[in-house]
């Protein structure tokens, strides 16, 4: 894609499948290092991840030469398989269908970097949802709750 140039930065928000607290803190440093694998694989930067034991906060450079869906399936189809072959949990891992996606301006950078790499303290004050949901709501996101992620609380 020579003379494209570009500045986009998305942060992906998904969930484990059931919000389940399936991601234990001893494999997250592992999982998070696969992940963005698997995103520069696909020739993305990485800028912040965090997994929380139920759900995944990653701060992306877009290049516009990937769709996110496209790679956020990558995203979840690869580590989905890494976690089912390491026998991290019993049973099957899966993330949930869906996941969110919320774009940022480079001035913007180091709070939302700070915002993702702070995720455990953040979630001691807050519960996903009402996380989720502020975000859909700060970026002005229509929604039905009925296509909200599962959410057990």
């Amino acid at each position: 894609m020579s003379n494209t140039y570009s500045q986009i930065f998305i942060q992906i928000v998904f969930a484990v499948k059931g919000r389940e607290n399936l991601i234990h803190e001893k494999n997250r440093d592992e999982l998070e290092k696969y992940m963005n694998g698997i995103i520069q694989n696909r020739g993305q930067k990485t800028l912040a991840i965090y997994c929380m034991p139920d759900h995944v906060h990653i701060l992306i450079g877009l290049k516009p030469n990937i769709s996110i869906s496209d790679l956020v399936r990558d995203i979840k189809a690869g580590s989905s398989l890494f976690i089912n072959e390491k026998n991290w949990i019993m049973g099957r891992f899966r993330w949930q269908e869906g996941f969110g996606a919320f774009s940022y301006s480079r001035d913007q950078m180091r709070p939302v970097i700070n915002y993702i790499l702070n995720q455990k303290e953040h979630h001691s004050k807050t519960t996903f949802r009402s996380e989720y949901v502020k975000l859909l709501n700060d970026f002005d996101v229509k929604f039905e709750e009925k296509y909200l992620f599962e959410f057990v609380e």
